[in-house]
């Protein structure tokens, strides 16, 4: 965890969601809000995850005030695995507590997600669309192509994947990227969780916004 990172809780479907808040620097006027969604959570993911958390240090950089939320059964946040249902529902209510609070009605949003977060968010971020939401841009890293059915996604997503990784064969991700014509970043040497590669992780995303 950041050392800024303040904790909070809100109400969802089936009970509290433990949340994570970090700021950009003090007297900085933030470009925007980001939501970051962690990798599963039966496998020990949460939203301290190595990746999750480089996700948000860099989004914060870039000056984006910056959400991650504990999954069903994780953490303090109630209810059991929902295998990506229930999550998403839970993501859609504290985008709406995002949304509400002062200065971010209206403001850019990027949504980011790894792993098994990159499929909740694919949903998530169809249904947010179809609701008349708008979102600036995602951010998807180790996409779960392979193992679950991950939603179409923006002609801008920044998609981003490991060259060596074996959770998630990065053919798998080019099946799912090739009809939507969808360019990959593939990170040479990388398996699933960029062991000794985060720094390549934020500098692609750093780059990718100039």
């Amino acid at each position: 965890m950041n050392a800024q990172t303040q904790k909070f809780q809100i109400d969802g479907p089936v009970g509290k969601i433990e949340c994570a808040l970090d700021l950009p620097d003090a007297g900085t006027t933030p470009r925007g809000i980001a939501l970051v969604a962690h990798p599963h959570p039966l496998f020990g993911g949460t939203m301290d995850n190595k990746v999750a958390q480089t996700l948000a240090r860099t989004l914060v950089q870039l000056g984006y005030t910056t959400y991650r939320s504990n999954f069903r059964g994780v953490g303090e946040t109630a209810g059991t695995h929902d295998d990506g249902i229930g999550e998403q529902d839970d993501l859609l209510e504290l985008l709406a507590y995002m949304r509400a609070q002062p200065g971010q009605a209206d403001v850019p949003l990027v949504l980011a997600g790894f792993s098994f977060g990159t499929f909740v968010l694919s949903h998530v971020a169809k249904r947010y669309l179809e609701a008349g939401g708008a979102i600036e841009r995602m951010v998807f890293v180790g996409t779960a192509a392979s193992r679950w059915e991950v939603a179409p996604v923006r002609d801008d997503t920044l998609v981003i994947h490991g060259e060596l990784d074996d959770t998630v064969p990065i053919v798998s991700v080019y099946e799912w990227a090739r009809p939507q014509e969808l360019p990959i970043v593939v990170i040479p040497g990388a398996e699933h969780f960029l062991h000794r590669k985060l720094h390549i992780l934020k500098r692609i995303i750093v780059e990718a916004w100039r």
